[in-house]
Protein backbone atom coordinates (compact mmCIF):
# COMPACT_ATOMS: atom_id res chain seq x y z
CA UNK A 1 0.00 0.00 0.00
CA UNK A 2 1.24 3.48 -0.87
CA UNK A 3 2.27 5.70 2.01
CA UNK A 4 0.07 8.77 2.30
CA UNK A 5 1.30 12.20 3.32
CA UNK A 6 -0.30 13.95 6.29
CA UNK A 7 -2.00 16.58 4.16
CA UNK A 8 -3.54 13.78 2.06
CA UNK A 9 -4.76 11.95 5.14
CA UNK A 10 -6.27 15.14 6.58
CA UNK A 11 -8.08 15.92 3.33
CA UNK A 12 -9.63 12.44 3.19
CA UNK A 13 -10.53 12.41 6.89
CA UNK A 14 -12.24 15.80 6.55
CA UNK A 15 -14.34 14.56 3.63
CA UNK A 16 -15.29 11.29 5.36
CA UNK A 17 -16.21 12.90 8.68
CA UNK A 18 -18.14 15.88 7.30
CA UNK A 19 -20.07 13.69 4.85
CA UNK A 20 -21.52 11.72 7.79
CA UNK A 21 -22.13 14.15 10.69
CA UNK A 22 -22.38 12.66 14.18
CA UNK A 23 -21.37 9.19 12.94
CA UNK A 24 -18.63 7.53 14.96
CA UNK A 25 -15.67 6.25 12.94
CA UNK A 26 -13.18 4.01 14.72
CA UNK A 27 -9.47 4.70 14.57
CA UNK A 28 -9.08 1.30 12.93
CA UNK A 29 -11.25 2.49 10.04
CA UNK A 30 -8.71 5.17 9.13
CA UNK A 31 -5.72 3.00 10.04
CA UNK A 32 -6.81 0.43 7.47
CA UNK A 33 -7.64 3.13 4.94
CA UNK A 34 -4.20 4.73 5.14
CA UNK A 35 -2.10 1.79 6.30
CA UNK A 36 -1.02 3.93 9.25
CA UNK A 37 -0.51 3.33 12.96
CA UNK A 38 -3.13 4.39 15.52
CA UNK A 39 -0.70 6.91 16.99
CA UNK A 40 -0.40 8.58 13.58
CA UNK A 41 -4.18 8.73 13.07
CA UNK A 42 -4.59 10.10 16.61
CA UNK A 43 -2.17 12.92 15.81
CA UNK A 44 -4.05 13.65 12.59
CA UNK A 45 -7.33 13.77 14.53
CA UNK A 46 -5.88 16.29 17.01
CA UNK A 47 -4.71 18.54 14.15
CA UNK A 48 -8.09 18.31 12.40
CA UNK A 49 -10.00 19.04 15.62
CA UNK A 50 -7.88 22.12 16.33
CA UNK A 51 -8.32 23.45 12.78
CA UNK A 52 -12.09 22.96 12.83
CA UNK A 53 -12.30 24.73 16.17
CA UNK A 54 -10.06 27.59 15.04
CA UNK A 55 -12.14 28.36 11.96
CA UNK A 56 -15.53 27.69 13.59
CA UNK A 57 -16.37 24.84 11.21
CA UNK A 58 -17.68 22.45 13.86
CA UNK A 59 -16.12 20.02 16.30
CA UNK A 60 -14.21 16.78 15.85
CA UNK A 61 -14.62 14.78 19.05
CA UNK A 62 -12.90 11.68 20.34
CA UNK A 63 -15.33 9.13 21.75
CA UNK A 64 -13.96 6.72 24.35
CA UNK A 65 -15.11 3.18 25.07
CA UNK A 66 -15.40 -0.10 23.21
CA UNK A 67 -17.43 1.48 20.41
CA UNK A 68 -15.40 4.68 20.47
CA UNK A 69 -13.55 6.55 17.79
CA UNK A 70 -14.12 10.01 16.39
CA UNK A 71 -17.06 12.00 15.02
CA UNK A 72 -17.73 15.35 13.43
CA UNK A 73 -20.51 17.60 14.68
CA UNK A 74 -21.51 20.73 12.72
CA UNK A 75 -21.50 23.73 15.02
CA UNK A 76 -21.99 27.34 13.96
CA UNK A 77 -19.35 29.77 15.13
CA UNK A 78 -20.53 32.30 17.71
CA UNK A 79 -22.77 34.76 15.90
CA UNK A 80 -22.81 32.86 12.59
CA UNK A 81 -26.10 31.06 13.29
CA UNK A 82 -27.81 34.33 14.13
CA UNK A 83 -26.44 36.08 11.04
CA UNK A 84 -27.63 33.18 8.91
CA UNK A 85 -31.16 33.39 10.32
CA UNK A 86 -31.23 37.22 10.12
CA UNK A 87 -30.70 36.90 6.37
CA UNK A 88 -33.65 34.53 6.13
CA UNK A 89 -35.80 36.85 8.25
CA UNK A 90 -34.96 39.70 5.87
CA UNK A 91 -36.17 37.54 2.99
CA UNK A 92 -39.37 36.79 4.92
CA UNK A 93 -40.15 40.49 5.42
CA UNK A 94 -40.82 41.08 1.71
CA UNK A 95 -44.41 42.43 1.38
CA UNK A 96 -44.96 40.17 -1.66
CA UNK A 97 -44.93 37.12 0.66
CA UNK A 98 -48.28 37.99 2.26
CA UNK A 99 -51.03 35.69 0.98
CA UNK A 100 -54.82 36.05 1.31
CA UNK A 101 -56.05 34.98 4.74
CA UNK A 102 -53.01 36.28 6.60
CA UNK A 103 -50.67 33.50 5.47
CA UNK A 104 -46.99 33.96 4.68
CA UNK A 105 -45.34 32.29 1.69
CA UNK A 106 -42.05 30.57 2.47
CA UNK A 107 -42.14 27.34 0.48
CA UNK A 108 -39.19 28.62 -1.58
CA UNK A 109 -37.08 28.81 1.58
CA UNK A 110 -38.12 25.33 2.66
CA UNK A 111 -37.07 24.07 -0.80
CA UNK A 112 -33.60 25.63 -0.81
CA UNK A 113 -31.01 22.91 0.04
CA UNK A 114 -28.49 25.39 1.44
CA UNK A 115 -31.02 27.11 3.71
CA UNK A 116 -32.70 23.96 5.04
CA UNK A 117 -29.31 22.33 5.59
CA UNK A 118 -28.21 25.30 7.71
CA UNK A 119 -31.45 25.25 9.70
CA UNK A 120 -31.17 21.50 10.23
CA UNK A 121 -27.67 21.91 11.66
CA UNK A 122 -28.90 24.61 14.05
CA UNK A 123 -31.63 22.29 15.33
CA UNK A 124 -29.26 19.32 15.61
CA UNK A 125 -26.68 21.32 17.57
CA UNK A 126 -29.22 21.67 20.39
CA UNK A 127 -29.88 17.91 20.67
CA UNK A 128 -26.58 16.13 20.03
CA UNK A 129 -26.46 14.77 23.56
CA UNK A 130 -30.19 14.02 23.90
CA UNK A 131 -29.91 10.45 22.63
CA UNK A 132 -32.26 11.04 19.70
CA UNK A 133 -33.03 7.82 17.77
CA UNK A 134 -35.13 9.33 14.98
CA UNK A 135 -36.66 12.58 13.76
CA UNK A 136 -40.45 12.74 13.35
CA UNK A 137 -42.28 15.16 11.07
CA UNK A 138 -45.73 15.49 9.52
CA UNK A 139 -46.12 15.47 5.75
CA UNK A 140 -45.33 17.50 3.73
CA UNK A 141 -43.76 20.96 4.02
CA UNK A 142 -41.65 20.10 7.05
CA UNK A 143 -39.94 17.14 5.38
CA UNK A 144 -36.89 18.99 3.89
CA UNK A 145 -35.74 20.62 7.14
CA UNK A 146 -36.58 17.48 9.13
CA UNK A 147 -34.45 15.43 6.74
CA UNK A 148 -31.50 17.82 7.12
CA UNK A 149 -31.87 17.68 10.90
CA UNK A 150 -31.88 13.89 10.77
CA UNK A 151 -28.76 13.94 8.60
CA UNK A 152 -26.92 16.22 11.04
CA UNK A 153 -27.89 13.91 13.92
CA UNK A 154 -27.13 10.77 11.85
CA UNK A 155 -30.54 9.24 12.61
CA UNK A 156 -33.47 8.14 10.41
CA UNK A 157 -36.38 10.37 9.42
CA UNK A 158 -39.90 9.11 10.14
CA UNK A 159 -42.88 10.75 8.44
CA UNK A 160 -46.40 10.76 9.89
CA UNK A 161 -49.06 10.85 7.19
CA UNK A 162 -52.68 11.95 6.89
CA UNK A 163 -53.68 8.43 5.87
CA UNK A 164 -52.06 5.01 6.02
CA UNK A 165 -50.36 3.62 2.92
CA UNK A 166 -50.63 -0.03 1.96
CA UNK A 167 -46.90 -0.24 1.23
CA UNK A 168 -46.05 0.75 4.83
CA UNK A 169 -47.84 -2.19 6.44
CA UNK A 170 -50.02 -1.96 9.52
CA UNK A 171 -50.25 1.49 11.09
CA UNK A 172 -51.48 3.35 14.14
CA UNK A 173 -54.10 5.99 13.36
CA UNK A 174 -55.18 8.78 15.70
CA UNK A 175 -57.43 11.82 15.44
CA UNK A 176 -56.15 15.24 16.48
CA UNK A 177 -57.30 18.83 16.37
CA UNK A 178 -55.21 20.87 13.94
CA UNK A 179 -54.14 24.46 14.47
CA UNK A 180 -57.17 25.52 12.44
CA UNK A 181 -59.49 23.72 14.87
CA UNK A 182 -60.33 20.95 12.40
CA UNK A 183 -60.26 17.28 13.39
CA UNK A 184 -57.74 15.45 11.20
CA UNK A 185 -56.21 11.99 11.06
CA UNK A 186 -52.57 11.10 11.61
CA UNK A 187 -51.09 7.74 10.62
CA UNK A 188 -47.73 6.17 11.46
CA UNK A 189 -46.45 2.78 10.36
CA UNK A 190 -45.78 0.31 13.19
CA UNK A 191 -42.54 -0.70 11.47
CA UNK A 192 -41.23 2.87 11.47
CA UNK A 193 -40.87 3.30 15.24
CA UNK A 194 -39.20 1.16 17.87
CA UNK A 195 -40.94 1.16 21.26
CA UNK A 196 -38.98 2.86 24.02
CA UNK A 197 -36.82 4.95 21.69
CA UNK A 198 -36.34 8.75 21.71
CA UNK A 199 -37.68 11.10 19.03
CA UNK A 200 -37.21 14.72 18.01
CA UNK A 201 -40.18 16.48 16.41
CA UNK A 202 -39.35 18.84 13.54
CA UNK A 203 -41.95 20.81 11.56
CA UNK A 204 -42.14 23.90 9.40
CA UNK A 205 -44.67 26.10 11.24
CA UNK A 206 -46.52 26.21 14.54
CA UNK A 207 -49.66 28.28 14.91
CA UNK A 208 -51.70 26.74 17.71
CA UNK A 209 -49.59 23.64 18.22
CA UNK A 210 -52.34 21.24 17.14
CA UNK A 211 -50.23 19.17 14.75
CA UNK A 212 -47.34 19.02 17.20
CA UNK A 213 -49.70 17.83 19.95
CA UNK A 214 -50.93 15.20 17.53
CA UNK A 215 -47.37 13.98 16.99
CA UNK A 216 -46.80 13.91 20.75
CA UNK A 217 -49.94 11.80 21.14
CA UNK A 218 -48.74 9.50 18.40
CA UNK A 219 -45.38 9.04 20.12
CA UNK A 220 -47.13 8.15 23.36
CA UNK A 221 -48.96 5.37 21.49
CA UNK A 222 -45.55 3.85 20.76
CA UNK A 223 -44.20 4.55 24.27
CA UNK A 224 -41.55 6.83 22.73
CA UNK A 225 -39.87 9.65 24.65
CA UNK A 226 -39.80 13.06 22.95
CA UNK A 227 -36.54 14.96 23.39
CA UNK A 228 -37.96 18.21 22.02
CA UNK A 229 -39.90 19.97 19.28
CA UNK A 230 -38.34 22.23 16.63
CA UNK A 231 -40.08 24.58 14.21
CA UNK A 232 -38.76 26.76 11.43
CA UNK A 233 -41.27 29.45 12.40
CA UNK A 234 -43.81 29.94 15.18
CA UNK A 235 -46.59 32.46 15.53
CA UNK A 236 -46.35 34.60 18.67
CA UNK A 237 -47.51 34.03 21.30
CA UNK A 238 -46.46 30.40 20.80
CA UNK A 239 -48.24 27.47 22.39
CA UNK A 240 -45.96 25.91 25.01
CA UNK A 241 -45.81 22.16 24.47
CA UNK A 242 -42.66 21.14 26.33
CA UNK A 243 -39.45 22.43 27.86
CA UNK A 244 -37.19 21.75 24.86
CA UNK A 245 -39.31 23.60 22.33
CA UNK A 246 -37.43 25.72 19.79
CA UNK A 247 -38.44 27.86 16.84
CA UNK A 248 -35.85 29.55 14.63
CA UNK A 249 -38.11 32.50 13.75
CA UNK A 250 -40.97 34.15 15.62
CA UNK A 251 -43.78 35.80 13.68
CA UNK A 252 -46.40 38.32 14.74
CA UNK A 253 -49.90 38.03 13.27
CA UNK A 254 -49.76 38.98 9.58
CA UNK A 255 -52.03 41.91 8.72
CA UNK A 256 -52.52 43.10 5.12
CA UNK A 257 -50.92 46.48 4.47
CA UNK A 258 -48.71 46.34 7.58
CA UNK A 259 -44.99 45.47 7.73
CA UNK A 260 -44.24 41.79 8.40
CA UNK A 261 -42.91 41.41 11.93
CA UNK A 262 -40.59 38.40 12.03
CA UNK A 263 -37.46 38.02 14.16
CA UNK A 264 -34.81 35.46 15.07
CA UNK A 265 -35.50 33.54 18.30
CA UNK A 266 -33.35 34.47 21.27
CA UNK A 267 -31.74 31.02 21.61
CA UNK A 268 -30.10 31.27 18.17
CA UNK A 269 -26.55 32.51 18.68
Amino acid sequence: MDKFKRNERLAVMTQVLTAAPNKIFTLSHFCEMFGAAKSTVSEDTAILAATMRQFGLGTVETVTGAAGGMRYRPMAQEGEGRRFMEEICEMMRAPSRVLPGGYLYFSDILSDPVLVSGMGKLFASQFYDAGVDFVLTMETKGIPVALMTAEALHVPLTIARHSSKVYEGSAVNINYVSGKGVIETMSLSRRAVKEGSTALIVDDFMRGGGTARGMLSMLSEFNVHCAGACFVMALEPSAHLMENQKALMLLDEVRPGEPIQVRVADWVK
